[in-house]
């Protein structure tokens, strides 16, 4: 259990901080669905305060004030980290994929729909990691090709970048079209 979360019972802490519709399913279809075992009531678009296993978060939500500026401060960190992720992409180095991951792990923390993109997310991440290692390779293969692809068509249509050393800009400009 984590020190963050409320010491009365473990079995309580180690339940899911928040009931969601099953995969597939939105909120308004979920509501049509009474019968269905996963869903004990919807939401909207907010993570309700009782579903939260924070003894500090729910410290926060018992205050109207100080919920509204905890949810913009989530909205504005997770938008801030966003929009780095986006702006560091075309940089050399990890900074895209982590930090777009990270925002949207931050707004799940308080934004029901972040929260189910996420669990979309760790889904198909299982569904990959079930693979045989020859469709493994054989989706890199192409994941690169088409990452290749449209770098070469970037460089058809803009020239090859000028930040480029100039032995890879000597490479590049070896390639038909360039």
């Amino acid at each position: 259990m984590s020190s963050g979360a409320d010491d009365r019972d473990s079995r309580e802490a180690d339940r899911p901080t928040v009931a969601l519709a099953a995969a597939g399913m939105t909120a308004h279809a979920a509501s049509e669905h009474p019968h269905h075992p996963d869903d004990h009531h919807h939401h909207h678009i907010l993570i309700e305060p009782e579903e939260d296993r924070w003894r500090w978060r729910r410290k926060i939500r018992q205050d109207k004030r100080k919920l509204v500026v905890y949810r913009a401060a989530v909205g504005i960190l997770g938008l801030v980290l966003m929009a780095l992720g986006v702006v560091s992409a075309p940089l050399p180095g990890p900074g895209g994929i982590p930090l777009v991951l990270l925002g949207l792990a931050v707004w799940s923390s308080e934004f029901e729909w972040a929260h189910q993109v996420m669990m979309r997310l760790k889904k198909e991440l299982h569904r990959y990691r079930s693979w045989p290692a020859s469709r493994k390779t054989l989706f890199w293969v192409a994941f690169f090709s088409c990452c290749g692809l449209l770098g070469y068509a970037y460089m058809l249509t803009l020239g090859v970048p000028g930040w480029l050393p100039g032995s890879a800009h000597q490479l590049l400009q070896r390639l038909p079209g360039l």
